[in-house]
């Protein structure tokens, strides 16, 4: 079924009756060309970019739980590419160029909403790094605008621009940056890859692989084995404990990232902003509430919950920038499990077992990510050769030096 705004009115005058499920619930086949071990936003658009770009067939995706209740529905939804360094820029400016299609391309409405992040400074510094990040945007192809303190004023009159300690100087826009309905990424996917012939294998745990003479011959799983080809892992905050079943140990810690929704509110914020000062970041959601969220817990853990000392920390950024905050009730919270890199940037790769490939490392920016790293992961699958755009995000730079520390703290608690 292709969905259309035909298709809307027909349903609405013939009572609903025509609707078909978005996705089959197929059972597993014995063997497959390519097995993605991961049904979120990455491993679902990996599947979908192999099937539709790739032309390959006989893939299937394998879902511990169910489709969108992991990461790809834990975020706070941004998307941008507005980064600095040459390793990093180039790919997300893809990413955002396919956020830009997307919706058009596997005909799904994820509410890809282009409204502008900002990201302001607080200083004579801050501001020269903003000018430095802007100038490098520019150069790959992206977009930026550096905005006075009278600009920003006039599009956030709310703010507190005079604050003693942080006062607000500017910012640095792009204004193609924004947000997106997470699990509407995930079901969107899912949906195309189904349309292609992707079996979605939902409550199909990994177990083990089953490797010989150094090579993955599938995986062994809660529903039997599989047999594979290739085999992808794409599990973001678990890459560390399904890759120690393959012996593996990844240069990657853990952590839980919390975030946070308001009330529904009026409209108040137009754009994404985020707090030079310190780490805080927040949008407003169509549902009136405001989306926010900061740093990670600073300890290692799996758990999908939140705590107090996160929430202080989140909401002393939040007031410093943003006072009217404090007469918002907060409605929920949640958190979601970040696989951290040691260099703060993915890792898109072969690993040494033939026909085993990692994707993980994404750190607080997977969502963001999610059509470019599916793109590049299914490229690597299909042909062996890393994506131009995900050249730097092999293993091997952490032996080699060759970081690629954005933000200069990678993953240690303790340069937070």
């Amino acid at each position: 079924m292709r969905y259309s705004g035909f298709r809307v009115l027909k349903e609405a005058l013939t009572g609903h009756k025509g609707w078909q499920p978005v996705w089959r619930d197929p059972e597993p086949q014995a063997e497959y060309d390519f097995v993605i071990v991961g049904g979120g936003g990455h491993g679902l658009a990996t599947a979908y970019y192999l099937a539709k770009e790739f032309r390959q067939s006989r893939i299937a995706v394998l879902e511990k739980g169910w489709i969108g209740g992991g990461n790809v529905g834990r975020n706070t939804t941004i998307i941008r590419s507005n980064y600095l360094l040459e390793g990093n820029q180039p790919f997300y400016e893809f990413s955002l160029k396919l956020w830009e299609g997307l919706e058009q391309d596997f005909n799904y409405n994820a509410m890809v909403s282009q409204r502008g992040i900002l990201n302001l400074f607080h200083s004579d510094a801050q501001r020269d790094a903003y000018i430095r990040r802007g100038n490098a945007m520019i150069l790959h192809g992206a977009d930026a605008e550096l905005l006075s303190p009278a600009q920003v004023r006039r599009a956030y009159p709310f703010l507190d621009f005079d604050n003693a300690r942080f006062p607000i100087k500017g910012g640095l826009a792009q204004r193609r940056g924004g947000t997106v309905r997470h699990d509407a990424v995930a079901w969107g996917y899912a949906r195309g890859a189904d349309r292609r012939g992707v079996d979605i294998l939902q409550n199909c745990e990994v177990t083990g692989f089953r490797i010989a003479q150094g090579r993955c011959l599938g995986v062994e799983t809660s529903r039997g084995f599989i047999g594979a080809g290739k085999v992808g892992v794409a599990v973001a905050g678990y890459s560390s404990h399904v890759m120690a079943m393959a012996g593996l140990r990844l240069p990657i810690e853990s952590h839980v990232l919390q975030a946070f929704v308001s009330e529904g509110l009026k409209p108040v914020l137009p754009g994404v902003i985020t707090f030079g000062a310190g780490h805080f970041y927040c949008s407003q959601s169509d549902k009136g509430g405001l989306v926010f969220g900061g740093d990670i817990d600073g300890y290692n853990s799996y758990a999908q919950r939140g705590n107090l000392p996160v929430i202080e920390d989140v909401v002393e950024g939040g007031m410093a920038l943003f006072p009217g905050l404090g007469r918002a009730r907060l409605l929920r919270m949640w958190g979601g499990v970040m696989d951290m890199s040691m260099d703060g940037s993915p890792i898109i790769d072969r690993t040494d077992i033939d026909g085993l490939y990692f994707n993980g490392g994404w750190c607080y920016g997977g969502f963001k990510a999610t059509p470019a790293s599916g793109w590049c992961f299914a490229h690597l699958l299909a042909t062996d050769a890393p994506h131009a755009t995900a050249v730097a995000y092999r293993f091997d730079r952490f032996r080699r030096g060759a970081m690629i520390d954005e933000k200069g703290v990678g993953a240690q608690p303790n340069l937070h």
